[in-house]
């Protein structure tokens, strides 16, 4: 069965460019769009898609509060949202994480990586762009103690698997990379680095 995505995004080109990427692949299926938060939501309750492909700024509702109330508490069904924004700024990750977005994505991404973070975030999966993931795991990275220090309470419930990723990531190595340093799967390094991500707050509801 085709993955059913509605659009949101307050410009109708990019509305049209990213249905003519999606709608190439014979297993997902655009079933509508949006141009505001509103809009969005008018459309989640009619259309009931599998992803939510949302920007962040729009007029009316942005997309923070439209992913909030998707995936709420009073949601009718389990919709996920992918965030594409142009915008990169760590705020605007972290809001979008905490209000229960499953995935980051910046617009200039590939279009295979587009397609295959729909994918991801379908299975339940979380998806974030590579450099933001690494940004901010980097914020914490650097509060990762040596010998006895204290380590601060979100650090604490990280197993030592985690930490070991956590601080591979800080020293720049790709999925790939730490996969091969650990003899893991990259599939497994992504597992770990999303339990990181929902273990430091940035993923609450994903």
């Amino acid at each position: 069965m085709a993955i059913r995505v509605l659009l949101v995004d307050d410009q109708p080109l990019l509305r049209t460019g990213f249905r003519m990427i999606l709608e190439a692949e014979p297993d997902v299926a655009v079933v509508g769009e949006a141009g505001d938060g509103a809009q969005a939501l008018d459309q989640v309750r009619a259309l009931q898609p599998d992803v939510v492909l949302m920007d962040i700024r729009m007029p009316r509702m942005d997309g923070v509060e439209a992913t909030r109330q998707i995936t709420g508490p009073e949601r009718d069904g389990p919709v996920k949202v992918l965030v594409l924004t142009t915008f990169d700024l760590d705020e605007y990750v972290v809001e979008a994480l905490r209000a229960g977005a499953s995935g980051f994505l910046l617009k200039d991404a590939p279009a295979h990586e587009l397609v295959q973070a729909i994918r991801v975030v379908a299975s339940g999966e979380a998806m974030l762009a590579p450099s933001v993931t690494r940004r901010l795991l980097d914020k914490y990275a650097g509060h990762l103690p040596s010998g006895e220090e204290q380590q601060p309470s979100s650090l604490q419930t990280l197993t030592e698997r985690e930490v070991e990723v956590l601080k591979l990531v800080a020293r720049g190595l790709s999925n790939a990379e730490i996969a091969a340093d650990l003899f893991v799967s990259e599939t497994t390094v992504k597992t770990h680095v999303g339990h990181v991500l929902t273990k430091l707050g940035l993923r609450d509801r994903v």
